[in-house]
């Protein structure tokens, strides 16, 4: 004996959309489907009839009822032939299966005493009007229920989002504060690696240096200046081969070098080919540019040694402006040293610049930064000497297209 029973299928013909969406309401009422499953399948079945109506052709709709003591569900085919259904039916309001020529719907019921078809007959039919009415206020609540939702999830994603925003703000502030330690840690490193001021009668010394990068306090651009036992100052200008701390020591190490060669009293024109017999044993790849001079305060005295570092310029108290060529090779080059030592008078009120090819190279053309540097050096001559060197910074790079260390070192005689 088997528990399972049905009840017979019902056909019927339809030849227009309001007269088809009426059966598939009513046979949602008989069978107690929900408000918002009958208006999924009315709207299902009437978009599948949709283009064989418009063509005046009829649709067949029909209905199977199954239950058994576990599984009752209603079965719904729309027969409709000729109808070029494109579409998914899985992508209807109620998703459907194609079967031959039919669309058919299962739709699960819940569960009931016995069949709905002869309950059916014991309820008042509900009006048409009713029935869009019950449609549409679940509809209405649904909607509500929908906007319940985005209010409660913008609400929390609003909580969300003030919480990673304060977040944000505390983190800016720990970065902030980290910054500001940094910056301190570099700046008394900066001043550790660089000698300060130096005030010598007759001669009015200012320097200007920036690193290439940020992140560290230095590169390989360095200089040290100090006054020998006989009273004449000394002056050194690097430029090691690099960018950051790795260059800043192997500056470092040919400053310490130099310095040391001076007060040993070896003669200027030695010292560069000396540090590099000295310091190249120990670092095969340093490369350094090197500039010495030699300034005799009472006199203007003026002593030159170059390896390979940009010429120095002179500029006079009335505007007229050279470069002062050595030849000579650097630390790390080969056959290093000065070719012979330069040797000029300062006048009183005459500038001397000293600088590395960072200020000259912005814009890739050494002779074009020359140029824009003896303008620079002409038009600033007459600013206090400690102003000197940032000015020429400043102007030099208006436009820089190729970031390097840059160091600017002036020396007036005074008047």
């Amino acid at each position: 004996m088997t528990d399972r029973a049905a009840v017979p299928a019902q056909r019927s013909t339809h030849r227009s959309a309001a007269d088809l969406r009426a059966a598939v309401r009513a046979l949602a009422v008989t069978f107690r489907l929900s408000a918002e499953l009958r208006t999924r399948l009315t709207l299902s079945v009437a978009r599948v009839a949709e283009t064989e109506l418009r063509a005046g052709r009829p649709v067949t709709l029909e209905s199977a009822y199954e239950h058994s003591a576990h599984r009752q569900s209603l079965t719904v085919r729309l027969h409709a032939p000729a109808a070029p259904w494109a579409a998914s039916v899985e992508t209807l309001p109620l998703p459907a299966a194609r079967e031959a020529d039919a669309t058919v719907w299962q739709v699960p019921l819940p569960g009931q005493r016995r069949p709905p078809a002869l309950e059916a007959l014991e309820c008042a039919d509900p009006s048409p009007t009713a029935l869009l009415e019950e449609e549409l206020r679940v509809a209405v609540a649904r909607a509500d229920a929908l906007e319940a939702d985005r209010r409660r999830l913008t609400h929390e994603l609003d909580e969300t989002n003030s919480g990673v925003l304060a977040l944000y703000v505390q983190l800016e502030e720990r970065d902030e504060q980290l910054r500001r330690a940094h910056g301190q840690m570099l700046r008394e490193l900066e001043d550790a690696l660089r000698p300060g001021p130096m005030k010598v009668d007759g001669l009015e010394l200012a320097i200007h240096y920036a690193p290439a990068g940020t992140d560290a306090p230095t590169g390989g651009d360095l200089y040290d200046w100090f006054q020998l036992p006989d009273g004449t100052v000394h002056i050194t200008v690097v430029d090691a081969l690099g960018h950051g701390l790795t260059s800043t020591s192997s500056a470092l190490n040919v400053t310490h070098a130099v310095r040391t060669l001076a007060l040993e009293g070896h003669p200027l024109e030695t010292i560069i080919a000396r540090t590099d017999e000295i310091l190249l044993p120990y670092d095969r790849e340093l490369m350094a540019t090197v500039l010495l001079a030699r300034i005799d305060p009472a006199t203007g005295h003026v002593d030159l040694a170059n390896g390979s570092h940009p010429p120095p310029l002179l500029v006079s108290d009335d505007g007229t402006a050279r470069f002062l060529e050595v030849r000579g090779r650097g630390v790390g080059y080969p056959m290093a040293g000065s070719d012979r030592l330069w040797h000029e008078r300062l006048a009183p009120g005459d500038l001397l610049v000293l600088y590395t090819d960072g200020l000259t190279e912005s814009r890739r053309d050494p002779y074009e930064g020359e140029r824009r540097l003896v303008e620079a050096a002409v038009r600033h001559r007459h600013r206090p000497t400690e102003d000197i060197p940032g000015a020429l910074a400043e102007d030099m790079h208006t436009v820089i297209l190729h970031p390097d260390d840059t160091l600017a070192l002036t020396v007036r005689r005074s008047r």
